[in-house]
């Protein structure tokens, strides 16, 4: 196969073992500049060009598209679906799971389990937010967080009503949340590929931070997890049309909730906790499902 990698940085972790994994089964992969990458849009013969050439004859693209160029990098995608290119992950997916709000929405019309999330345009309603929401404690997110960034928590009534008037006084979207005081500052990414859950690990905050992620100093070890647990990552996935990606779970009194489904998950902390094999299982699932025109959306999402 001839694979192309929209990412920025080819130093990555992640990318060098796609790359790697890729090329041990004898694929030609290229990573190109999601943001140097450009198109042709009216053409009756959709392109995309890069450096002065169009790119032609590519099999599947693997999308890393980074949280902050979301909007040109699914753009860039969506002109890959038109092609008739086989995408990882599709445009209209990645979209949905980008949306933390309507992720949740949609997550929650399939009966998965969430935790009580509250959203309002008014810091006027502040004070019903947090009720809505449990009650203090509460977690604070801002919509287009990533990694923990922009992730609080407002431990009483007053700060978490000041943290919320301060973040939509910078007309900043926010979500509020009940907090899951039992996962202790712990969560549980499960890995889906295809369908199933091919590994899992446990991911605990540093100390005296309830977030676990990596990113912020987290430390992660493999970890069992139980039916109810694998049959909601599975689930989130299918709902928001995902092939690969990171469902991240709490362990909550009344079940498993989902925080988020990631849609592009970093591979390190995963194969280093669990020792297996991520980058090539994802280019396995490639070579069985990559096929010219079989990309549903086509670009019409």
């Amino acid at each position: 196969m001839n694979i192309a990698m929209l990412a920025r940085n080819p130093e990555l972790y992640s990318h060098k073992r796609l790359v790697e994994a890729a090329e041990e089964r004898n694929h030609k992969i290229n990573i190109y500049n999601t943001l140097s990458c450009y198109m042709n849009i009216t053409s009756h013969r959709p392109e995309v060009r890069y450096h002065g050439e169009e790119l032609t004859g590519i099999d599947a693209v693997i999308p890393r598209i980074g949280a902050s160029i979301t909007f040109y990098g699914l753009a860039v995608l969506r002109q890959f679906e038109m092609m008739g290119v086989y995408s990882l992950n599709e445009s209209v997916a990645i979209g949905r799971s980008r949306d933390k709000l309507r992720s949740l929405q949609i997550l929650s019309r399939q009966g998965l389990g969430l935790p009580v999330t509250a959203f309002a345009h008014s810091a006027k309603q502040s004070a019903e937010l947090i009720e809505m929401a449990g009650g203090a404690p509460v977690v604070i997110k801002l919509l287009e967080g990533t990694q923990g960034i922009g992730v609080v928590l407002g431990e009483t009534q007053k700060s978490a009503a000041s943290m919320i008037q301060a973040f939509r006084g910078l007309k900043a979207n926010i979500l509020v949340q009940e907090f899951i005081k039992e996962a202790g500052g712990e969560d549980i990414r499960v890995f889906v590929i295809g369908g199933k859950v091919v590994a899992s690990m446990r991911r605990k905050g540093a100390e005296g931070d309830f977030r676990s992620n990596l990113h912020q100093g987290g430390s992660a070890a493999p970890v069992k997890i139980t039916p109810e647990e694998r049959s909601t990552a599975v689930r989130a996935a299918k709902a928001l049309g995902l092939n690969v990606c990171g469902v991240d779970l709490l362990r909550a009194n009344h079940g498993p909730v989902i925080m988020e489904v990631n849609s592009s998950p970093g591979i390190e902390g995963i194969e280093k906790a669990t020792g297996k094999d991520i980058a090539g299982l994802i280019i396995e699932f490639l070579e069985k499902n990559a096929r010219p025109g079989k990309t549903k959306t086509r670009g019409k999402g």
